[in-house]
């Protein structure tokens, strides 16, 4: 029996135009893909999560298409992951995302070199969560550093987690703070 049981999944999509100066020609798209599914450990310990990280693969790769078809494989420049665990959970439930949803995204964009960020809590049903975002070939590129809230009303319940995918588009709208630009990135180690 499969340890992933969806029971809920949303797509998330903020289109920024401007941030108070002039409309930018391109606006800017962030998507956040998010699946509910119980949690096959809530209420207990268990030793061994290792399974669960594994077959957590194919939902990250479900989540990461679904951001792709969104926004366009060649358009993604900034990406991160979160989860959010229902307080019948704990944390390491929500740290199995780390290599299923980070895997995921890098298979599905061909390999970007920079770690992919993360957010994680154990929280009531209903938490929003920040999540932070950066450059997908290079995590110091200052203009891409930027964020988007995740969560869905009524998940998840106490014995269910939230993961979650988010891509955009680009940089933050009107960056003009300096630092490592994108054109810049040369090392090809993920950083700079």
């Amino acid at each position: 029996m499969s340890l992933i049981q969806i029971r809920k999944r949303s797509l998330t999509i903020e289109t920024v135009f401007h941030e108070g100066g002039p409309a930018v020609d391109t606006p800017l798209r962030l998507a956040a893909s998010c699946a509910v599914i119980q949690n096959p450990y809530a209420g207990r310990y268990e030793p061994d999560l290792m399974p669960f990280m594994a077959e957590l693969r194919s939902l990250g790769t479900l989540l990461a298409t679904e951001l792709v078809d969104t926004l366009g494989r060649d358009k993604v420049e900034v990406y991160s992951k979160a989860a959010i665990v229902g307080v019948n959970g704990e944390m390491e439930h929500g740290a199995v995302w780390h290599e299923a949803g980070g895997w995921a995204m890098r298979a599905v964009l061909n390999e970007p070199k920079a770690i992919v960020p993360a957010a994680k809590a154990v929280a009531a049903t209903g938490y929003r969560l920040m999540v932070p975002l950066h450059y997908i070939h290079a995590c110091y590129v200052r203009s891409h550093f930027n964020s988007m809230e995740i969560g869905i009303q009524d998940a998840p319940r106490p014995n269910e987690i939230l993961f979650a995918l988010v891509m955009g588009t680009g940089g933050r709208v009107h960056s003009r703070l300096g630092g490592l630009t994108k054109e810049q990135v040369s090392v090809n180690d993920g950083q700079r």
